[in-house]
């Protein structure tokens, strides 16, 4: 029982910082109809630029956590958005008038270009950062196995859950976010309504680009250590948790990384942490036998 509630508070751990990624893939989703695959990259990017403004502050003699992790996340967010514009800008804008599969090869070749650019910046080697937020607090001790919930885990589950928060109130009650529904349900019409579109969509990125630095950031200060290649790996899982949970719906995508980090945390407890991956993607595959566009996805009415 003890083991199980402490493998359940992993899973939650991880499955936030996945989720938190993944709402990055669901807004771009839902505004442009493509995954941007360099969004993982942005969160690499992310957790690069965190270690070097804390590493900075430390020199300069701003030791006191809570304002050295505030003026990170600004300089973090605001130099991952920077990348996010760039992306949109580059990557996504000269194609968008053309086949589909062209802004996804684009997008793909950006993420291997981040990957080299870190590879190249910072080494290859794994950067490590001592840990910032220490301690916690036990639930309770069965049989000598002690269940602790670090103040680091309360953290990343308050932060993504008040993000979450955030971004649906700002998509569903704001006029950006309006501009934002309008452009997925018909861009030339939107225009024609004189909303700027090129405004709506490079602000949609600037915006998950920020949230995967924040992403980053968390990332950082949970594992203490990261490398170029990170955002590879957090990026295909947050991919898979945004389709699990139903590419477009923000809730969706926390719920599929919830999802995503639970059988990961409980497959390498029980079983072999080798296949946990395998685990997760034989669920995602059923899943989507079943529920062809997610946990709560809706279906795509094509216009005629």
């Amino acid at each position: 029982m003890a083991y199980a509630l402490q493998q359940l508070i992993n899973g939650i751990t991880l499955g936030m910082i996945y989720g938190l990624i993944a709402v990055g893939y669901t807004m771009v989703y839902g505004i442009i109809g493509m995954i941007n695959f360099a969004h993982g990259d942005v969160f690499m990017i992310g957790a690069f630029l965190s270690l070097i403004a804390l590493t900075g502050l430390g020199m300069l003699g701003i030791t006191y956590v809570p304002l050295a992790l505030f003026l990170t996340l600004i300089f973090a967010a605001g130099i991952a958005a920077l990348y996010g514009w760039t992306i949109e800008r580059v990557a996504y804008r000269p194609l968008r008038g053309s086949f589909r599969l062209a802004p996804l090869i684009s997008a793909i070749g950006m993420s291997i270009a981040l990957q080299n650019f870190a590879q190249v910046a910072q080494g290859a080697r794994d950067k490590n950062l001592p840990e910032l937020i220490p301690g916690g607090f036990k639930i309770f001790e069965e049989n000598g196995f002690v269940v602790q919930l670090s103040w680091m885990q309360i953290v990343i589950t308050v932060v993504t859950v008040a993000l979450l928060g955030l971004f649906t109130w700002l998509v569903t009650k704001t006029s950006l976010g309006r501009a934002m529904r309008a452009c997925e349900q018909d861009m030339k019409m939107t225009s024609l309504l004189g909303i700027d579109v090129n405004r709506t969509i490079g602000l949609t990125f600037v915006i998950g680009a920020a949230l995967a630095a924040v992403a980053g950031l968390l990332f950082l200060l949970y594992y203490g250590s990261i490398n170029f290649y990170i955002g590879f790996n957090a990026g295909v899982k947050a991919f898979t948790a945004a389709v699990l949970g139903g590419v477009g719906s923000l809730p969706g995508a926390v719920i599929g990384g919830l999802a995503i980090g639970l059988i990961e945390a409980f497959w390498s407890g029980y079983a072999s942490v080798e296949y946990k991956d395998v685990a997760a993607f034989s669920v995602l595959i059923v899943v989507l036998i079943f529920m062809p566009t997610g946990l709560l996805g809706r279906a795509d009415v094509e216009k005629v």
